[in-house]
């Protein structure tokens, strides 16, 4: 059953179109891998599923409903969780303060009782139980107490998908997960990534430059360039197009 339905979605800025009529879908339960050259339009569609950007045309559903009728702070709760290329953590907190920040959309005190503190400390400690639950299958358990600052680029990584997770997405956007990661906290992350598509039940879309890690992990990969889709398949067949071999070579098609 298809999860996302992207339609015809074009983005443009002034003069520039960022994307041009993309149309593509994901079934629940894949993991889809977006792939193009830099400026391909990547991070403007992550950026329009998670409502940071309007389009100038199209449309988009999640799982039957039209996306870009939800505001931007209503995307968590609806189902809807994503990492940034760039660190987006409170270095000074702790790894198990860090996730529960993911967790403000499932709240269930509501204003006035947080105002009044009225069972805000029972909702507290479910969030830390739950919070300390994801660290402990993503392997960070025994750094739960510790502040972020300092510790190794592939650990934050992993506690940017923690947070993401405690959100309870049906739908995770994940941008660039392996940039500045060693080969071997490459294969470390596309293990977790398959992994907590399974446990969790996830969809994912995969914003990636590291082409082995996109091909190895993915059911579908959709291939951009210059704000538009060249492909959309397997793996396989994304891998052996010519027009995708010509954006990634140079060659002529």
């Amino acid at each position: 059953m298809t999860l996302l339905d992207v339609h015809d979605v074009s983005v443009r800025f002034g003069g520039i179109v960022a994307l041009n009529r993309l149309s593509f879908t994901i079934d629940e339960g894949q993991i889809c891998g977006l792939i193009g050259p830099n400026g391909a339009g990547k991070t403007t569609m992550f950026n329009v599923v998670s409502r940071i950007y309007e389009p100038s045309e199209g449309r988009i559903t999640f799982g039957g409903r039209n996306l870009l009728e939800v505001p931007a702070h209503g995307i968590a709760s609806m189902g809807v969780a994503r990492t940034f290329q760039n660190l987006a953590l409170f270095p000074t907190m702790s790894l198990l303060h860090n996730t529960m920040t993911g967790a403000h959309s499932t709240g269930r005190a509501g204003f006035f009782r947080s105002a009044l503190r009225v069972g805000v400390r029972a909702e507290e400690r479910r969030l830390e139980r739950e919070a300390f639950a994801l660290l402990a299958q993503l392997g960070l358990a025994e750094l739960a107490f510790r502040p972020a600052a300092g510790l190794p680029f592939g650990t934050l990584k992993r506690l940017e998908i923690a947070r993401a997770l405690a959100s309870k997405p049906k739908l995770l956007l994940l941008d660039e997960p392996a940039s500045g990661l060693t080969h071997s906290e490459v294969d470390e992350l596309s293990e977790t990534i398959k992994v907590v598509r399974d446990q969790f039940g996830l969809t994912v879309l995969l914003v990636e430059h590291h082409m082995s890690m996109v091909m190895g992990i993915s059911d579908k990969v959709v291939a951009m360039e210059f704000g538009s889709k060249i492909c959309e398949g397997s793996p396989a067949e994304v891998r052996s197009d010519p027009q995708v071999i010509a954006a990634y070579l140079g060659s002529d098609v």
